[in-house]
């Protein structure tokens, strides 16, 4: 199974029962087919840094849970950290705010060559600032179309876009936080914020269930991640992200002509001195 972007205008609808595929391959084939998209995406990287006319945006959203660090460490953890930059975006301090609220957002857009990594995002001025009213409402919903117009200027310069809404139900959300409360590795990132987030958990739906309805794009498609299973959301996002890189079609840039010169020198010369031992 392949995922679909979100088409824009679509009505969207997120339910418990739409968190789990059951026709995307459980954990072993899973794995198994992950194998060789996770081969397949560092020589793609590496084309790509070594072409530099191009990058790939990957922004990540999801509920507190939802497997945003699990999926960049999967699927991410193997790219050469020279040409993958992972972007996170927590409460804005008083200097982004003083300057409007994209701005922080663009400083952080990979350059050509590279990949960038959104975990979170500037959707969270139409989530986070909605759902808690930090501005008003005639506020954040003209941002909406702000995001899409600065999405556009981006893909016109090069940036190659790809979003991720990673939906879990709300009992695997309980489950997860639950499991990270009792790994010592891991309870460090509980908050007690954490629970009041989760009396939210409609707000939120309602809130993201706009956001794919009003920002996916031709240029900057959305796509809804059935995340429950960690290994089919992992997979699922892998292929995505290789198909791309694969339309993309980063090519090698051609060696300098005195350079293969020097090189077809040095073979006929073999293990002797060439001109640039001297």
């Amino acid at each position: 199974m392949r995922l679909k972007p979100v088409k824009p205008g679509t009505r969207i609808k997120l339910t418990d029962d739409n968190a789990v595929d059951d026709q995307a391959p459980r954990s072993k084939e899973a794995e198994q087919q992950l194998a060789p998209l996770l081969e397949r995406l560092p020589a793609l990287q590496t084309a790509l840094y070594a072409e530099s006319k191009q990058a790939l945006l990957i922004v990540l959203q999801g509920l507190d849970a939802s497997g945003k660090d699990g999926l960049t460490r999967t699927v991410f953890g193997t790219l050469n950290s020279q040409g993958c930059v992972v972007s996170s975006f927590k409460q804005p301090t008083e200097y982004e705010l003083a300057r409007d609220y994209l701005w922080r957002v663009h400083q952080a857009v990979p350059p050509k060559g590279t990949i960038g990594i959104f975990n979170r995002s500037h959707y969270e001025d139409v989530l986070v600032v909605r759902v808690h009213e930090l501005v008003p409402r005639k506020v954040w919903s003209k941002r909406y179309e702000q995001i899409n117009q600065f999405e556009r200027m981006l893909t016109e310069n090069g940036v190659t876009i790809l979003k991720f809404f990673l939906h879990i139900s709300k009992e695997e959300q309980k489950q997860r936080l639950v499991e990270r409360l009792r790994n010592p590795l891991k309870n460090w990132k509980f908050q007690v914020g954490d629970l009041e987030e989760r009396k939210r958990w409609r707000d939120y739906t309602q809130a993201y269930e706009h956001v794919l309805e009003r920002t996916s794009s031709e240029w900057a498609p959305w796509y809804v991640v059935p995340s429950d299973r960690k290994r089919s959301r992992d997979l699922l996002v892998a292929r995505v992200v290789v198909d791309t890189l694969e339309r993309m079609g980063p090519k090698f840039p051609t060696v300098n002509p005195e350079v293969l010169e020097i090189a077809r020198q040095w073979e006929r010369e073999g293990t002797g001195r060439g001109k640039m031992d001297e």
